[in-house]
């Protein structure tokens, strides 16, 4: 596929996937996520690939979330963005997140879809789905960080910081933003020099082991609803406007 909003490189069995709408920071339309799919379907195919790593092209932003450009005309459905952020989950490979600035909304839900987080000094984690009446996040979230401290987060919609999602095992570790492309890389690769299959094995043993998958399912069930509701759709046209309306994603 030539991909016009990704770039995908290979280093021996690393390959690393590159969101690249710098002005746009980031944000996911129908475009990128359905290159995002194909390319996982892709790297999942190839048994020559034993580590990926998605990261964000700027030193801005990571994944601003939802193009609210064209969300707001898709109110009341999933769309391609939920899709390809959902996909991460059930990618048999491990893959890292580079979070090299703020990933906000569908693009914090990226993050923590994925199984190792090293983030940049620079960024900032918001899941806002309350904010915008949709559950964002919500399945997720507690596994990594708790239960108590998943409620506060979800429910009050604030942003997190780097050193404290650091602090709060949000993410593994944080770096400085001009080392953490080679930071991510090293890690892929260490983890690309073991056993292929034990390394898929392991990542499944410890799926199961704290199985979500309930909770994964509820929270699409409910958001399927919440996605009709007046006030969603009234929350969402409101956001949408305050973001579209200072030119930036969200």
């Amino acid at each position: 596929m030539d991909y016009q909003d990704l770039i995908v490189e290979r280093k021996e069995n690393v390959v690393t996937i590159r969101l690249n709408r710098p002005d746009k920071h980031n944000a996911l339309n129908d475009r990128i996520s359905q290159e995002l799919l194909h390319a996982l379907d892709e790297l999942e195919a190839d048994d020559s690939v034993y580590a990926v790593i998605i990261t964000g092209s700027g030193q801005r932003a990571f994944c601003s979330g939802a193009d609210m450009t064209e969300a707001v005309a898709s109110i009341g459905a999933p769309g391609k963005p939920a899709e390809a952020v959902a996909r991460f989950l059930g990618f048999p490979k491990p893959v890292i997140a580079a979070i090299n600035g703020y990933a906000y909304g569908g693009g914090a839900a990226l993050a923590i879809n994925c199984d190792i987080r090293i983030a940049a000094a620079n960024a900032r984690f918001r899941l806002m789905g309350a904010e915008y009446g949709l559950l964002v996040g919500v399945s997720q979230l507690p596994r990594i960080v708790g239960g108590p401290r998943a409620k506060e987060l979800l429910f009050t919609a604030r942003v997190v910081v780097a050193d404290e999602a650091e602090r709060i095992g949000l993410v593994n570790r944080v770096v400085p933003l001009d080392q953490l492309k080679e930071e991510a890389l090293a890690l892929a690769q260490a983890i690309a020099a073991n056993s292929p299959a034990a390394i898929r094995a392991s990542k499944e043993v410890i799926d199961l082991a704290v199985d979500n998958s309930a909770a994964v399912a509820r929270e699409a069930e409910l958001n399927r609803e919440l996605r009709l509701s007046e006030e969603h759709r009234r929350r969402f046209r409101a956001a949408a406007e305050k973001v579209t309306g200072s030119k930036s994603e969200g």
